[in-house]
């Protein structure tokens, strides 16, 4: 994006697509991200999304459960946030709304240097369209229907929460079945040999050291024997590794 500046919006949309199933997919497992923003959001080497960072995220909110914590960045903060009042999933609509705008228009929607200064328009300023680029009716809607200030109303607020974002207008041309496939061609492809090529990491990350792992084979073998099973189910169905006959510890 900093190269490009912004994107055209068929490629906006297919990034914006693969974001809302990434959060309505959290959000069916009882999980708010909190902290949608570029430097989360990483292709891989098909030049698919992938989320990245975890770690403001809140377990356990279903239906229309809050919290009440304030975390997030500042330029994609929604405004219930920022007033410390209870917020639940829809939090992550608006953020959808701040990076799609971003990703059309080249900045957040209410982005100032000055903190505070955004943190009132975020608040009290109306939702302002540049002029400078076109954009269509259908984006246009779609961002002032996630980006509306009163959350009970945010596009995506409701009990169907990512299936109203789905339904949009502006995705009406888009096979959400292929898109989760990964049957739909990115619009950009990495210039990488394979999966495990790092040259688009900075070597700041990829040098630093692996630590050892915490865990004793005994806590491994229980977590893989006993944990793995909730009300007869395993709970690692689906996962890439699944833990199975590990040593005891001596």
């Amino acid at each position: 994006m900093q190269r490009e500046r912004h994107f055209e919006e068929a490629r906006a949309r297919f990034y914006s697509a693969e974001m809302a199933s990434a959060l309505g997919y959290l959000h069916a497992a009882g999980v708010v991200y909190r902290d949608l923003k570029p430097e989360n959001i990483l292709l891989d080497h098909e030049g698919h999304l992938v989320l990245t960072d975890f770690g403001l995220c809140k377990e356990g909110l279903v239906g229309d459960q809050t919290t009440a914590t304030f975390c997030g960045t500042p330029e994609y903060l929604a405004p219930e946030v920022i007033r410390k009042e209870a917020y639940g999933r829809s939090v992550d609509w608006w953020c959808l709304g701040a990076v799609l705008y971003e990703m059309l228009y080249g900045l957040p929607p209410f982005y100032s240097r000055d903190t505070s200064i955004m943190y009132d328009a975020i608040l009290n300023k109306p939702l302002h369209f540049r002029d400078h680029i076109q954009v269509s009716p259908a984006a246009k809607d779609l961002l002032a229907g996630l980006l509306q200030k009163d959350r009970r109303i945010r596009l995506g607020s409701g009990p169907s929460d990512f299936e109203d974002i789905r339904q949009h207008q502006f995705y009406r041309d888009l096979n959400w079945e292929l898109l989760n496939q990964r049957q739909i061609p990115p619009p950009y492809r990495p210039e990488l040999n394979d999966a495990y090529d790092l040259r688009n990491i900075d070597p700041e990350f990829t040098k630093e050291p692996v630590p050892a792992s915490v865990l004793h084979a005994r806590s491994i073998r229980a977590a893989s024997s006993l944990g793995c099973r909730e009300n007869g189910e395993n709970v690692f169905a689906g996962f890439s590794y699944v833990p199975q006959h590990l040593p005891l510890s001596s």
